[in-house]
C-alpha cells in the first residue's frame, strides 16, 4: 500500500468536525474522507439528525444501530462492532446487548407471516380450502400465552396459529424469552422491533405497523419512532463503508503495478 498523502485543510476540517459530532472515526473512515471528503461532509450532517435532535437517550439509539446491523437481512459486522463498543462506553450492559439481538432473531418468522397468508389464498383457490374453522382448546390456550407473553395479538397470527398451531406454540417460547428476562422496558423492545422493519434491508410493513401501534401505546413518541426511522436511514452508507476500501486497495493496486513496469 502507497504512503497515504497528508490531509488537505479541508479535510482536516470535515474529520475533526466528525468525530466532533459523531464520537467515532476509523480507517475506514479516513479511506473515505481522502476520497471524497465532501461526500463525508454531507453523510455527517445527515447521519447526525437524531444525535442534534435526541429525543432518545444516546444508549438507546446504540441499541437501535445493533438492531439494524445485526439482524439478518444485513449483518454488516464491522457496524456491529462499532456500535457494540460505543453502547458499552456509553453504560449499556452486556444483557441489554444481547437482548437486542435476541429480539433481532425473531425477524425470520416473517418467512411465516408472509408466506402464510399466501397458502392460504392458493389453496382457497384451488377449491383446498373454504374458510377458518372453529379453535381448539390447544389453540387458543397458545393464543392466550402469546398474547400474556407478548402484550398483543395481531390478526396476522391468526392463519398460523390455524394451520400450525405448534410451531405458533414454539415460536411464542422463542420470541418470548427477552420479554419474560431480558432488562430493556417495553418500550424499547418495540423501538428495536420498529428499527429491522423498517430497514431498507427489510421493510417488512404489517411487522412496522403493529410495532409502532405496540409503541405508542407504551408511551413513545411519533419524534422518537421518526427517530429510530432516521437512524435506519443512513444504513446505505454502507455501500461506501464496503467499497471504498476496496477501491483505494486496486487503485494502490495499479500504482504498484505502474511503478514497477
Amino acid at each position: 500500500m502507497t504512503e497515504p498523502r497528508p490531509l488537505t485543510s479541508h479535510e482536516e476540517d470535515v474529520k475533526a468536525q466528525f468525530i466532533a459530532v459523531r464520537k467515532t472515526w476509523s480507517p475506514g473512515w479516513e479511506t473515505i474522507l481522502r476520497l471524497d471528503a465532501d461526500f463525508l461532509h454531507a453523510y455527517m450532517n445527515f447521519s447526525a439528525v437524531p444525535w442534534r435532535q435526541n429525543h432518545l437517550p444516546d444508549k438507546v439509539k446504540e441499541l437501535i444501530y445493533i438492531a439494524i446491523d445485526a439482524n439478518a437481512t444485513h449483518m454488516y459486522l464491522p457496524g456491529v462492532r462499532q456500535h457494540v463498543r460505543a453502547a458499552l462506553a456509553i453504560g449499556a450492559t452486556p444483557a441489554e446487548i444481547m437482548e437486542v439481538l435476541e429480539l433481532a432473531a425473531t425477524l425470520g418468522i416473517h418467512a411465516m407471516n408472509i408466506g402464510v397468508p399466501i397458502l392460504v389464498e392458493v389453496l382457497e383457490e384451488e377449491g383446498l380450502r373454504t374458510g377458518p374453522t372453529p379453535l381448539t382448546e390447544r389453540q387458543e390456550e397458545i393464543k392466550a400465552e402469546f398474547t400474556r407473553n407478548r402484550g398483543y395479538w395481531h390478526e396476522f397470527w391468526d392463519e398460523m396459529l390455524e394451520l400450525d398451531p405448534e410451531l405458533l406454540s414454539a415460536y411464542t417460547e422463542f420470541s418470548s424469552v427477552p420479554w419474560k428476562t431480558g432488562p430493556l422496558e417495553p418500550m424499547v423492545k418495540e423501538l428495536v422491533y420498529i428499527a429491522f422493519d423498517t430497514a431498507a434491508t427489510h421493510l417488512y410493513t404489517p411487522g412496522l405497523k403493529a410495532h409502532i401501534r405496540n409503541a405508542l401505546r407504551l408511551g413513545a413518541t411519533a419524534q422518537q419512532i421518526l427517530e429510530v426511522m432516521e437512524i435506519a436511514s443512513v444504513l446505505g452508507i454502507h455501500a461506501v463503508t464496503t467499497g471504498a476500501p476496496i477501491l483505494e486497495e486496486e487503485m494502490d493496486a495499479l500504482t504498484g503495478a505502474a511503478e514497477a513496469s
